[in-house]
């Protein structure tokens, strides 16, 4: 069952009331019993044998037993009224020896006529092997057919499943558990005192002519004694007849007695009164303890001594009834002796381990040690030798050394053990530093000043680190002085130390037998262990040569923790290098003399683990190396002196040349420094002159061709359904349409049912499938069919916001963040709604100011050159995309012409169907493509830009005379290339002059345009007519069909393309080009001459859109409609900060509708 709770509430109020509501299911109970006894009202029907809630509809005609919690009055309720089977007297456990054969019987109780008149069949689930075999009801009773009990499993008792069958399957309630215990005798025990100690319901005995324990019908006869059949099977009542001993424990005692003696082996009585009064040690009775008895197995007994200290021994025996058993070994009472021990003194806090000598030390059950009554540990005993570890005492004392053995006290006359004062420490130096030093590695020798450490047997140093412990040993030199090595420390594969100078410093203290005194001595004096790195040293480069000098070895950290004593330089196998001084990267010492002059091993030694292998040194000397003659020296030192002469003049000449270049680049670098100012000072010019021009003649410009509005139904359209011109809900003509008119209208009317269409929308925002996508889809398609009727509209609306703004209070998202997305249904209903209470808005007042803006801030970026690859401009309002060079060029008026069908915007035709000879203001630095897109910018001005025709679609036609015809391309085979570079073909590369007639044509129509195929021909090659251009004076080839240019895919080469500038050219790769280039900030006078002419234009835009001072009467209703309506969420939400509504109403109508 599970429960779920229903409550009632307001929209915005805690719950008016709730209740649980528990969900059951009657029929996952199997059983009566189960089913009657549920605490839901659940009843069983008896014939049918199911349980249900509903007896009316399930039970007709058939026996009820009605449920503990079924309300009403019953004469069958409960589950005492059920069909069950019953124990028989044996209880729940039906005993069956395994692979003998038994008929199971057992108790029926309530059963109908119709139950008593049907097929009963017990079932046996062994193993989880089912078996059935038949079975009869006499009276109250069922018996079942004999069967045989097996199974495989390696245990001694398994537990099989039973049940009673009717009705072919239908179980009678097993409420007990009555089940099959199947058990072997033989696994249960492997001797005969624990097998007839079993409990007597198993029924088992020891069987003597197999050795193992069976019940009785599967133990062979024997035979026949004395005219009697007699049995080789032992029963509970019996006694085993071979009693053993195997062990005991201990083998020796004092002989005052008082030894408790441990005896183990087998048959050894089944219960305490067999072993009472019949155990003997050596001929003296020992009593057992009932307590400490083990049934057959073992005996713990005490046994008094002889009395006399004369040696005695004999053999451990148990006397059960007539059979007796008897150990294999004596055992013997002795006379413990103490002889010696050592050491004679101990701190008084204890802790140390005292060595005791003497004979039979392990005697007895129990050894104990005293100094005087100060006990001392016993860590172990043998029999020559026993330690015992000494307690703390309050003060400095002597003791009397003493042992018991059970019943027997030796004490040790003579020698007294002393306790001693604790030891102390006054100080822990490392060299001259008075601090505890060291490193990962360990191995760094410290000493430590203090008093009484004589006393001490094993002192040890640890350390703290990272929640383990390290330890190393310390050496006594005398009672003042210890020696102590730091120890190996595990970094755990990390490198705690970082960049940093500073050592780790970390807790430490001395073990020093139980002394606390001496433990964390961080904490009593507040001086910590210093951890430093390892010190590494670098190997030689190459065989060192050494000859008498100073051996000098580089690496790092070396003496940060070390002291000389800590470092050992080998060389060879016995020889050492004399080390003279340390610093912190390098080690120099004087290695010792080898008149051999062989190859010798370095090694570096740190502490006692950490070795660095150097590399190989060679010694030599004076008498090795070679003597030279006197000749030899003279030769030598002339030729010095004569290669020095030639050095020199070679030097001066090389200088003075030097010199002389020097001269000739600093005269060249001034001349083109005057020149580069002459080229600033102009560009400043012109740049100061452009700032102090207005675009005074812009406002007619743009207005003389009309503003292009789109009519409400497409800017709807565009606003609901972007990128969709086609939409399903504008195919009104569709013939499916008129299968599903009537489902469509009965659906409309559950969407004007407020009720139906916020529970629609919920319903489906809980989804999580539901893609934000769909969301979009889904609000713009409510808004459409809602646009007339935007009262109700306007209610949904703000129900939905509503809600979304209680679930961003209630959630973990900040208030600010509301509206900032479209994630639901109603912030996208919310675009659409200012989308259509706008549209007046935006044609009659903003419209004109938005264009306005973009027609300057076009034409303004159009009046200077663009690069066409980088979208860098002269006149751009963004400093990353100003281009930064000096670009030659100048501006030329064209004559543009198209053939196009006439276009139609609002059912009208805007332009006619043959446009000629329109003048066109085009730069000769243009691309073709940047001609092409300002010839049509100029020709359809009054034309939305998605109902133009596309300038990929056209081709650009130079026309002169009646048939000079040349298409111009961005890039052809006539396009200039610079190694992996390809410029993009302008109007100055096409010579292209003032009052040319160009003419846009449809790529499909063109005459020209001929697609060559063939196995040698992988380009497209166009072939123009001739062309007269006599007049041109070029390195250009001629346009004529001999020399027609090609057309190539710009995306299909490897080359680089540019237009104006190469993007490599802003790091002055080329030495020829850097002479030419000026600093790039002085072009950006050009991007405040291009803000401060665009200033007016936006500065009326925003004083349309959002003043309220002047043109506030604009301003449409449902904005202050809106911004109300947020408002007054603030305030029942109880939001007090400005900033949270300003957000709102910005993410609500600028970032979202504007």
């Amino acid at each position: 069952h599970f429960n779920a709770t229903l409550s009632i509430k307001t929209s915005q109020g805690p719950d008016i009331v709730s209740t649980t509501f528990t969900f059951f299911d009657c029929s996952t109970h199997l059983s009566c019993t189960q089913c009657v006894s549920s605490k839901f009202p659940c009843d069983w029907c008896v014939e049918a044998h199911r349980c249900t809630h509903d007896t009316a509809e399930n039970c007709r005609n058939d026996i009820l037993v009605t449920g503990i919690s079924r309300i009403g009055p019953s004469y069958r309720s409960g589950p005492g009224f059920c069909p069950t089977i019953n124990v028989t007297g044996d209880g729940s456990e039906i005993l069956v020896p395994a692979g003998s054969k038994k008929s199971v019987k057992v108790k029926v109780h309530i059963i109908g006529q119709f139950i008593v008149q049907t097929r009963f069949v017990c079932q046996f689930n062994v193993e989880g092997r089912v078996t059935s075999v038949n079975a009869q009801l006499l009276g109250d009773t069922i018996y079942c057919d004999e069967m045989e009990f097996t199974y495989t499993a390696k245990t001694s008792k398994l537990n099989a499943t039973f049940a009673v069958i009717w009705g072919g399957s239908k179980p009678l309630d097993n409420p007990n558990n009555i089940h099959v215990v199947i058990y072997r005798c033989r696994d249960m025990s492997d001797s005969c005192g624990v097998c007839l100690a079993l409990e007597e319901k198993y029924k088992c005995g020891w069987c003597s002519s197999s050795n193992t324990c069976e019940v009785e019908d599967q133990c062979g006869i024997s035979g026949k004694v004395e005219g009697q059949n007699k049995t080789d099977w032992l029963n509970n009542q019996q006694t085993c007849p071979n009693p053993e001993i195997h062990s005991f424990d201990p083998k020796t005692g004092p002989w005052e007695g008082g030894t408790n003696i441990t005896i183990r082996g087998i048959n050894l009585g089944k219960k305490f009164d067999d072993v009472y009064g019949g155990i003997k040690i050596a001929g003296i009775d020992c009593m057992p303890f009932r307590e400490l008895y083990v049934q057959t197995k073992e005996i713990v007994c005490s046994v008094d001594g002889p009395g006399v200290k004369s040696h005695r021994s004999g053999r451990v025996v148990v006397q059960i009834s007539d059979f007796r058993g008897e150990s294999a070994n004596d055992f013997e009472f002795v006379d413990p002796e103490i002889e010696n021990f050592e050491p004679k003194h101990g701190p008084i806090s204890g802790g140390t381990t005292i060595k005791i000598m003497g004979r039979y030390l392990n005697t007895g059950s129990r050894v104990r040690a005293f100094l005087d009554q100060h006990p001392c540990e016993i860590l172990s005993t043998n029999d020559r030798e026993a330690t015992c570890r000494t307690t703390a005492v309050p003060s400095p004392m002597q003791g009397k050394l003493k042992m018991v053995f059970d019943n027997g006290v030796r004490e040790l006359n003579g020698d007294l053990f002393e306790y001693v004062p604790d030891p102390w420490i006054e100080l822990v130096s490392s060299g001259e530093s008075k601090t505890a030093k060291g490193i990962p590695a360990g191995g760094i020798k410290m000493a430590v000043h203090g008093r009484n450490f004589g006393s001490i047997q094993r002192p040890q140093i640890y350390v703290y680190y990272n929640g383990q412990i390290s330890l190393n040993e310390c050496n006594i030199i005398n009672p003042q002085l210890m020696e102590c090595y730091s120890p190996k420390i595990d970094l755990q594969d990390e490198d705690p130390f970082g960049n940093s100078d500073d050592p780790l410093t970390l807790e430490y203290g001395f073990i020093m037998n139980d002394v606390m005194t001496v433990r964390n001595l961080s904490s009593q004096w507040g001086s910590y262990f210093e951890l430093y790195p390892n010190p590494t040293y670098q190997p030689f480069d190459d065989v060192k040569y050494f000859n008498s000098e100073y051996l000098n070895i580089n690496g790092r950290n070396i003496d940060r923790a070390c002291k000389y004593s800590d470092v050992v330089v080998k060389i060879g196998d016995h020889g050492i290098c004399n080390i003279t001084s340390m610093s912190r990267q390098q080690v120099t010492c004087l290695p010792p003399k080898n008149p051999d002059a062989k190859k010798v091993h370095v090694k570096v030694i740190v502490g006692n683990s950490l070795q660095f292998d150097i590399g190989y040194m060679v010694y030599t000397s004076a008498g090795i190396l070679p003597s030279f003659s006197s000749n030899a020296v003279t030769f030598s030192v002339v030729f010095a002196i004569a290669l020095f002469f030639v050095v020199f003049v070679a030097l001066a000449i090389a200088y003075r040349k030097k010199t002389s270049e020097n001269n000739r680049v600093l005269k060249n670098m001034q001349e083109q420094m005057d020149i580069l100012e002459l080229r600033v000072a102009a560009e400043c010019k012109e740049a100061f002159a452009e700032l102090q021009t207005e675009m005074t003649d812009l406002g007619g410009d743009i207005t003389s061709g009309g503003i292009p509005y789109l009519d409400y139904r497409t800017y709807a359209m565009k606003i609901l359904f972007p990128n969709h011109d086609d939409h399903v809900v504008l195919q009104w003509e569709k013939p499916e349409l008129l299968r599903k008119e009537k489902g469509l209208r009965l659906f409309g009317q559950l969407v004007m049912n407020k009720t139906f269409l916020l529970l629609f929308i919920r319903t489906l925002e809980s989804n999580r499938y539901f893609s934000m996508r769909e969301r979009v889809n889904v609000a713009s398609l409510i808004m459409v069919t809602l646009q007339s009727k935007l009262e109700y509209c306007t209610d949904i609306l703000k129900t939905l916001l509503a809600e979304l703004i209680e679930k961003c209070i209630d959630g973990k998202s900040h208030p600010k963040l509301l509206l900032r997305r479209t994630e639901s249904v109603a912030e996208k209903m919310l675009s659409a709604w200012f989308t259509f209470l706008l549209y007046k808005f935006l044609k009659e007042c903003a419209g004109e100011p938005l264009y306005m803006l973009f027609r300057a801030v076009k034409g303004q970026i159009d009046k200077g050159p663009v690069d066409a690859i980088s979208h860098e401009a002269r006149y751009s309002l963004s400093e990353e995309k100003l281009i930064r060079q000096m670009i030659e060029f100048k501006v030329i008026t064209v004559y543009a012409s198209i053939t196009q069908p006439p276009i139609l915007c609002n059912n009208i035709e805007m332009i006619p169907t043959n446009t000629e000879n329109i003048p066109v203001k085009v730069l000769d630095c243009d691309s073709i493509g940047q001609v092409k897109e300002k010839c049509l910018d100029t020709i359809y001005k009054a034309i939305p830009w998605s109902q133009r025709p596309r300038k990929e679609d056209l081709d650009l036609e130079w026309r002169t005379g009646a048939t000079g015809r040349l298409i111009l391309y961005d890039e052809d085979s006539t396009s200039k290339a610079d190694g992996e570079w390809k410029k993009l073909n302008t109007l100055h590369h096409y010579r292209v002059s003032e009052g040319s007639c160009l003419s846009l044509v449809p790529k499909e129509s063109s005459i020209y345009n001929i697609t060559l195929l063939g196995e040698k021909y992988a380009e497209k090659i166009h072939k123009y007519e001739t062309l007269n251009i006599s007049k041109f004076v070029s390195p250009s080839p001629p346009f004529s069909r001999a020399g027609s240019p090609m057309n190539v895919d710009l995306q299909e080469t490897s080359l680089k393309y540019w237009h104006l500038v190469k993007h490599h050219d802003s790091d002055g790769s080329k030495e020829g080009e850097r002479v030419n280039k000026m600093v790039s900030e002085i072009y950006l006078t050009r991007l405040l001459a291009t803000k401060g002419t665009l200033q007016k234009f936006v500065d009326d835009l925003f004083e349309t859109i959002f003043s309220t001072a002047h043109r506030g009467s604009a301003l449409p209703l449902a904005i202050k409609y809106m911004f109300d309506f947020l408002d007054d969420q603030a305030l029942l939400h109880g939001i007090t900060d400005p900033e949270v509504v300003h957000t709102w109403k910005s993410n609500s109508l600028p970032l979202r509708s504007i």
